[in-house]
């Protein structure tokens, strides 16, 4: 009867503990991945976890093609992977991202990592 007890208690305890942790991810902020090498962002705006994806507790990386012209402004972007729930709010953040100058207009491919708890 005793090992019975301790094993409800434990389950019990396990239980508490992962909606410890899953109350801890949902209060998280999505995190910008990194940026092709080949040219320097010198602004970038993190992306605003959706609302909807929190509640579902959607997580994963969305890659983001940006179109950069020669100012480093962003002109286009589109997500190439990722969780259509997760891509609009990627968009959004790199078109705000500003890349420095270069002598011509280039495409970089960025990776933005949404993860809850971190």
């Amino acid at each position: 009867m005793h090992t019975f007890v301790s094993s409800i208690m434990t389950r019990r305890a396990g239980t508490r503990l992962i909606q410890a942790a899953a109350l801890a991810l949902l209060l998280a902020m999505a995190i910008p991945g990194r940026a092709a090498e080949d040219r320097a962002i010198k602004t970038r705006v993190a992306p605003v976890y959706p609302e909807l994806a929190k509640r579902m507790r959607i997580t994963g990386v969305v890659r983001v093609e940006a179109t950069v012209d020669p100012t480093g402004k962003v002109t286009a972007v589109k997500s190439l992977s990722g969780s259509h729930v997760l891509s609009p709010a990627a968009e959004d953040a790199v078109s705000k991202w500003k890349y420095a100058p270069a002598d011509a207009a280039s495409t970089e491919e960025v990776n933005i990592n949404f993860a809850l708890g971190q």
